[in-house]
């Protein structure tokens, strides 16, 4: 019963806190609008501080949590990818433009001896 009273509570906890994320977005928002006569400099500094303290209050929601633990396993992920040699990715680009030549012409031929079949028909 406890842990229903813990996730009710944390569930709620969680609803005020994408709420005040709502409002500090919302209000970088409209701050930028209303306060257009200062430098824009300023307001891009004011807009990346709210943004900043919304990521942390939005990263302190369970959803957030998740989402930073994603980031941190697909980091990981990212670690463990055998990336190809300049050589290798050299040789196949050059394969790639190869066979898209090859394939441009022999649509090109194609192309060129059925107009000339079509024209012959045609008169």
């Amino acid at each position: 019963m406890s842990e229903k009273a813990e996730q009710s509570s944390a569930g709620a906890l969680d609803a005020v806190k994408w709420v005040v994320v709502t409002a500090l977005v919302v209000a970088a928002i409209w701050g930028n609008g209303y306060y257009a006569e200062i430098s824009p400099l300023y307001r891009a500094l004011a807009i990346v501080a709210l943004a900043l303290v919304a990521a942390f209050v939005g990263l302190q929601t369970e959803q957030g949590r998740a989402f930073n633990q994603l980031r941190k396993d697909a980091a990981i992920e990212l670690r463990k990818v055998v990336w190809p040699t300049r050589q290798e990715t050299v040789q196949t680009t050059l394969i790639v433009l190869v066979f898209v030549v090859i394939v441009a012409l022999i649509l090109f031929l194609m192309d060129w001896v059925l107009n000339s079949l079509i024209s012959w028909v045609i008169g």
